[in-house]
């Protein structure tokens, strides 16, 4: 007799939630080990399936990783915001705020960036095409905030968007190695008024 109240799950519910798992159990050991010491089948086994599972949603450890990157860049930004340099600080705040459990998806992003430079070559083309439209994301927030006078006309925003990556991934990357005893909030504080004072149309 079957329990009162139980739903049977349908097949594309079921393979969801096998790939969540999967990508959860690759955040975690990534996280842990870095890109290149992770086996499919380890990621399969703590995902708590079989050793091909990995394979069979994903097709391969390249692929993998490409939804992984996706998986673990993936952040909630306030999307209510007047201004476009408001717009670009709550960006920011989210970004570093973001950090302040330092969530194993944090880590294991950074990881692989950081191996996108050299000891993981493969990817780095797939950097190259979030990073593009990260970077024209920051680069809109600058042009509106030059069009609604927020931001200072003299603001390139491609040049913009590139300084802020990369003081949003190396404040990241020290708040995961020597400066795990600073608060995220504060970083994130830090930064956004950084970002305030260089770009903000002068009163």
């Amino acid at each position: 007799m079957k329990e009162a109240g139980a739903v049977r799950r349908t097949q594309g519910e079921r393979r969801d939630e096998a790939r969540q798992r999967v990508l959860q159990a690759a955040t975690s050991l990534v996280a842990a080990h870095g890109s290149r010491a992770v086996s499919l089948a380890a990621i399969g086994e703590a995902a708590g399936y079989s050793r091909g599972i990995v394979h069979h949603h994903f097709g391969s450890k390249a692929q993998l990783l490409e939804e992984l990157i996706k998986y673990t860049q993936a952040f909630d930004v306030p999307a209510d915001s007047a201004t476009g340099l408001s717009r670009l600080t709550d960006f920011v705040g989210a970004y570093l705020g973001g950090m302040r459990d330092r969530s194993p998806r944090s880590e294991a992003f950074l990881k692989m960036w950081t191996e996108s430079a050299g000891a993981e070559p493969s990817l780095a083309p797939i950097f190259a095409e979030r990073d593009a439209q990260f970077r024209e994301v920051l680069a809109q927030y600058v042009i509106d905030g030059i069009e609604d006078g927020s931001i200072r006309s003299g603001v390139d925003p491609q040049t913009a968007a590139v300084a802020i990556i990369g003081l949003l991934r190396g404040t990241a990357l020290m708040a995961f190695s020597t400066a795990r005893d600073v608060f995220a909030a504060d970083l994130a504080a830090v930064a956004v008024a950084s970002v305030e004072r260089s770009l903000a149309a002068r009163s």
